[in-house]
């Protein structure tokens, strides 16, 4: 499994990806799933990867072989005019490769299926974030929606939906998605550590900050049991149930 979150900022673009792949309990291992390119002064782009790894790997692995010998004819990370450009010849890629695996191994199943998170700027136009399907079409992020979350999703969502702000810092931005990440592996043992973390300021063209969280991350331990603390106080603030409360205000017993 995968948890992989990008996020819309006034100031850019902040993501981050767990790097766990397991086949089994007694399977796991570590592969990078975040995978970026850059012309400097000119356009920064990343990759974020989920579902069938061998699939995943083999669109990177085109991705990366079209930036050292492109063709006129192909579109590029490094060559499209525009991300909306970009996004459609990874959706292209994605949805070719799929279905190249699918033919090879005569199958029909979803097990070689994949997403990803294309995020990125080109200079003169802003910063633009998509998802992008096993069928190769995608989806934009918006000020509606300024986020996409890919893989094990439901844990880490409630705690974006609640406290994103499109004007919070890259730090505030980077703690929220340390309690998200947080809250998802501690529910799910298919996501984990180490976490890799990727800061596109708008207009820089250029990482503004990477990082890996190992687990002897001193921030993400800070935040993991701050934030355990923290719901445990709330949740302790809350005002207790009354049963007799209860049958006063409520339609009363049942027989």
């Amino acid at each position: 499994m995968t948890y992989c979150v990008g996020m819309v900022l006034e100031k850019g673009l902040v993501l981050m990806s767990d790097t766990r792949t397991n086949s089994g309990v007694d399977n796991i291992s570590t592969f990078r799933k975040m995978f970026s390119w850059q012309v400097p002064g000119e356009r920064m782009i990343a990759v974020m990867t989920a579902g069938n790894l061998a699939t995943t790997q083999a669109v990177v692995s085109q991705l990366e072989e079209r930036t050292k010998e492109p063709e006129d004819r192909e579109t590029t990370v490094l060559n499209g005019p525009t991300m909306f450009n970009v996004a459609t010849e990874i959706g292209r890629l994605l949805r070719s490769t799929i279905k190249s695996v699918q033919t090879a191994n005569n199958s029909g199943k979803s097990s070689f299926t994949a997403s990803m998170i294309v995020a990125g700027q080109i200079k003169g136009m802003k910063p633009r974030l998509f998802m992008i399907y096993p069928e190769g079409n995608f989806v934009e992020a918006s000020w509606d929606t300024p986020f996409f979350q890919i893989g094990e999703t439901k844990y880490g969502r409630p705690i974006l939906i609640r406290s994103y702000d499109r004007d919070m810092s890259f730090e505030h931005a980077i703690k929220l998605l340390m309690v998200s990440f947080d809250s998802t592996l501690k529910a799910n043992l298919s996501v984990g550590l180490p976490l890799d973390l990727l800061v596109i300021e708008k207009d820089t063209f250029a990482p503004t900050h990477e990082h890996r969280v190992t687990a002897e991350d001193p921030y993400f331990h800070e935040i993991s049991s701050g934030w355990g603390d923290a719901l445990r106080a709330a949740f302790h603030s809350l005002p207790d149930y009354n049963f007799e409360s209860a049958k006063r205000d409520g339609p009363g017993e049942r027989a």
